[in-house]
């Protein structure tokens, strides 16, 4: 590993190169999705050749501490599945340690990324790239629901979308961990009980509950898209329910924390087609309104994304 981090810090960092990048893919195991890890090759292959990469897979189905014999600028560690693809993320810092810092960029990947829209992933290129690593910005495809909603003190309508995500090294050192929620709140949230499976007193608002089930067990958050999993919610998927509930929302949080330490939200369409009629990207990144209006593709109508009112 520490010959490889030493390629990207020659290589980054305005080098012959191009950019250093830092690639955490988190799975358990392969067999459902076995072609994730050459379909993220293949992308930087055809997209981003000029940057130079490590590879770090953290296997949630490997044991915790274990590594694999580097291949290729890959190297296979054993996860911690306590909080999934998040406490994953988070035992890759772990093992990346101090190198961390070498790299221009981190880029966060889950074995599903290539679900549901993926669109966006033909958008990013070396040039985009360059642009999240002079900004203060997270680079994926931003989600939103038709309505805001609360969970703990924060009031949010949009996310990025995790599963392939770049941001800058720092960013990732000022959270801390990438664990919003842990296993020791699910108590807090969860009541035990499929027919009711949010406590009435969780500190989450309404809809919010109602925006998780009907993702994970019905036809989704009234967008028009569905889960590819859905699944019926029984005293035997109830423990699936609560840690996939869990997965959504740490990943809504991830985007809460990083907006409150100053870290702003790009996504990749809008970000895409300001830079190419740009030339670069704006200083202050404009709200997530705005730039899901500015798509060049896919574009959301202001009035479409603007808060319901009660």
């Amino acid at each position: 590993m520490k010959e490889t981090v030493r390629r990207v810090l020659r290589w980054g960092r305005g080098g012959a190169g191009g950019l250093g990048v830092l690639t955490l893919m988190a799975r358990h195991g392969t067999e459902k999705y076995a072609a994730a890890l050459p379909r993220i090759e293949e992308i930087f292959r055809r997209r981003m050749p000029g940057v130079a990469r490590r590879t770090v897979v953290i296997d949630n189905a490997l044991p915790q501490g274990s590594v694999e014999p580097e291949r290729g600028g890959i190297t296979v560690i054993g996860g911690d599945n306590s909080a999934w693809e998040f406490s994953a993320w988070d035992e890759g810092l772990r093992f990346v340690g101090p190198e961390l810092d070498g790299y221009d960029l981190v880029h966060l990947a889950t074995s599903a990324f290539d679900t549901l829209y993926t669109g966006y992933l033909k958008r990013f290129d070396a040039a985009l790239l360059a642009e999240v690593a002079r900004l203060r910005i997270a680079c994926g495809h931003i989600d939103y629901y038709d309505e805001p909603v609360t969970f703990l003190a924060d009031v949010s309508q949009h996310w990025v979308r995790s599963s392939f995500l770049f941001l800058p090294p720092m960013e990732l050192r000022r959270l801390g961990s990438l664990v919003s929620v842990g296993p020791a709140q699910r108590a807090a949230l969860f009541l035990g009980d499929p027919a009711a499976p949010f406590r009435a007193d969780a500190p989450m608002s309404e809809n919010y509950k109602r925006y998780v089930a009907d993702w994970l067990l019905g036809t989704g958050t009234g967008q028009g898209t569905e889960w590819h999993s859905r699944f019926e919610l029984t005293a035997g998927t109830l423990d699936f329910f609560e840690q996939k509930a869990v997965a959504i929302l740490n990943e809504h949080m991830l985007s809460v924390r990083l907006r409150a330490q100053g870290c702003a939200l790009a996504d990749t369409t809008w970000a895409a087609a300001t830079l190419a009629r740009d030339g670069h990207l704006p200083n202050l990144t404009p709200p997530w309104r705005v730039q899901l209006a500015g798509r060049d593709r896919n574009a959301v109508p202001l009035e479409k994304t603007r808060p319901h009112r009660t």
